[in-house]
């Protein structure tokens, strides 16, 4: 086919019909598309109460009623055409806009595939006025007390094909929920009543922000997260973030109940994704998702909210100061032990008597909670002065754990015996501490190692009898190859012979480990992903498995001296309540809660 067959087209301008319903499309997704605007326009007008009604999810009927301002008798016209706004005037009002709508293109891209009515009373008015969107309408008086009411009906009736896209009545529904569960979660100063098919399903008063975040998000998660509160400049973060202990996994749907606003309006940022997700990186195991509520507020001006019309999206101007900050704040805010939040319950513990292992220098005798920590101490001091072998690096100061009787316990008490060889069991002001003392071992270690290698004093250990063992092909390549990286790392491995490795030195955090087992996980991880400074998440996962391989095993029996030791060392190391894959290091129960389990009181 030769450019001369080819028929040519002139350049034509588009009717207005067309041109909005193809700014419909990128507008009007489904219905909850429709009521995210419906209710931005609501809010915008300064209400205090919206009431939404559906019939078929939003397809067939959708009513949104608001008490605010409304909309004067010669403006509803205006206020149905395409690109007409009150919100902004000027480049500058749009560069600096604090509105939820601006683009003045909601409404008429609605009424372009959808039967629209508008009925509105402005405040000072004799009366109501409707208005339908149709070809030479005009206004007609109709009886309303006040605020505005929007009404569409048959969504998609023009473009039969785009209705075939729509899901099941129930789908619809929901993505109906989960808009006005977001905006009401912004505007708690604002009452939400939602009914779809004659059926309240959402009711939200008037209340508090924590009152509402608990409506919406549910006691459990109020009970499991962390209050995070942080200024600076023109930046503000506040909200709550769930305790990475009781995140769930992503199958569950918790990734869902993840809100985050900016200005109060409710975004999908990846920069601001990400910023939390590195944040929650060292205390999340596997797949696992938090749930989140967070309220950044910025200059209007340093944000772009003017990307796309979902406005779901925003730039940043200073795009890297932003990221800093959230990341920080939340990582300082998931760092803090857990102490004054709320506590892993455990199930009830039942016939553990037979598997206590009291240690040497526990001397049973009758103790009362007034002579308990005096008792507990004085064991300490005894294996003190008999000698021990400590942990690699848990050190005991004996300033601080052989106080007098009078002083308050630590959060994390005194160790009173070691349960399976695996759990340490403690007593605090409140009741009993249990530890998993591998997973506590290995986030000390873990930490340790992180500060030692940002520092560059990764300290290495000399064996005094270097350790030899056979290695694959590969081991020996990765070796040789990363020679610098595992010195740095506090290694020093050699070729003894074809086929074999030594070992002649270990960092000196992890001089208790097995060399070999250690040296063999760190190759591996060298080989797979290398090692690089810049490479923090990757750096950061070669130091968590040498944690993981140096921390003491279970079925080690330790010394009160050493139990006491690893708890101090606990209550001062940042993310102490979580191991390096997220799990818990520690749990609490009350004395209530033993209590309840022996029936006491009762």
């Amino acid at each position: 086919m030769t450019e001369c067959d080819v028929a040519v087209s002139r350049i034509v301008r588009l009717p207005d019909l067309l041109i909005s319903q193809i700014a419909a499309g990128e507008v009007v997704e489904r219905p909850a598309s429709v009521l995210k605007e419906l209710l931005e326009n609501a809010l915008d007008a300064g209400c205090t109460a919206i009431a939404v009604q559906l019939e078929a999810g939003g397809a067939r009927l959708m009513r949104v009623s608001d008490d605010g301002c409304g909309i004067a008798r010669e403006d509803l016209a205006l206020a149905l055409t395409r690109h007409a706004t009150s919100k902004i005037h000027s480049l500058e009002d749009l560069e600096g806009v604090a509105s939820m709508g601006f683009r003045g293109e909601a409404l008429a891209s609605v009424a372009s595939v959808a039967r629209l009515a508008l009925t509105s009373r402005a405040k000072g008015s004799a009366h109501a006025w409707r208005l339908c969107a149709e070809p030479g309408a005009e206004a007609e008086p109709a009886a309303l007390m006040n605020g505005t009411v929007v009404e569409m009906r048959d969504l998609y009736y023009s473009t039969p094909a785009r209705r075939k896209f729509l899901k099941s009545e129930g789908t619809e529904h929901g993505h109906c929920v989960d808009v006005l569960k977001r905006i009401a979660l912004s505007r708690p100063q604002v009452a939400f009543r939602l009914a779809h098919n004659g059926r309240v399903t959402l009711h939200f008063p008037r209340t508090e922000i924590a009152e509402r975040v608990r409506a919406i998000l549910g006691d459990a998660f109020i009970g499991t997260a962390r209050h995070v509160t942080a200024e600076a400049g023109m930046l503000a973060l506040s909200g709550l973030a769930q305790d990475p202990v009781f995140a769930s996994g992503a199958e569950a749907g918790h990734a869902r109940n993840q809100y985050v606003f900016v200005n109060g309006r409710f975004v999908r940022d990846k920069l601001l994704a990400h910023a939390i997700r590195e944040a929650y990186r060292d205390v999340l195991h596997g797949s696992r998702q938090p749930a989140y509520c967070f309220f950044l507020s910025i200059d209007p001006k340093a944000v772009d909210v003017n990307v796309h019309p979902a406005k779901t999206e925003v730039r940043f101007r200073d795009a890297r100061g932003v990221h800093q900050f959230v990341f920080h704040v939340l990582q300082q805010a998931l760092a803090t032990g857990r102490e004054g939040n709320a506590q892993v319950k455990t199930p009830p513990v039942a016939a553990v008597a037979d598997r206590l292992s009291y240690q040497p220098g526990l001397r049973m005798r009758e103790t009362t909670p007034e002579t308990y920590f005096r008792f507990t101490r004085d064991a300490l001091e005894d294996e003190q002065a008999s000698g021990f072998a400590p942990l690699p690096d848990v050190r005991v100061d004996a300033a601080q754990d052989a106080g007098t009787a009078d002083d308050a316990p630590p959060p994390l008490g005194y160790a009173l015996a070691q349960l399976a060889g695996i759990y340490i069991l403690a007593q605090n002001a409140t009741g009993l501490v249990l530890v998993d003392m591998h997973a506590a071992h290995e986030r000390i270690l873990y930490e340790q190692l992180k500060n030692a290698l940002d520092r560059q004093a990764m300290g290495a250990q000399k064996l005094l009898l270097p350790v030899v063992f056979k290695a694959s092909t590969l081991e020996v390549d990765t070796a040789e190859n990363h020679a610098a990286a595992l010195a740095e790392l506090g290694f020093e491995l050699g070729l003894a012979s074809p086929g074999e490795l030594v070992v002649r030195a270990v960092p000196c955090l992890l001089q208790g480990g097995d060399p070999v087992k250690l040296a063999r996980a760190l190759l591996a991880e060298l080989e797979e992903r290398g090692f690089s400074r810049r490479m923090t998440a990757y750096r950061n996962e070669l130091l968590a498995t040498m944690a993981c391989h140096g921390a003491v095993r279970a079925h080690r029996q330790l010394t009160l001296a050493e139990m006491n030791a690893l708890l101090r060392q606990m209550e001062s190391t940042e993310r102490s309540g979580q191991c390096n894959h997220g799990r818990p290091t520690w749990t609490t129960l009350s004395l209530a809660e033993l209590d309840k389990l022996f029936l006491r009181g009762r």
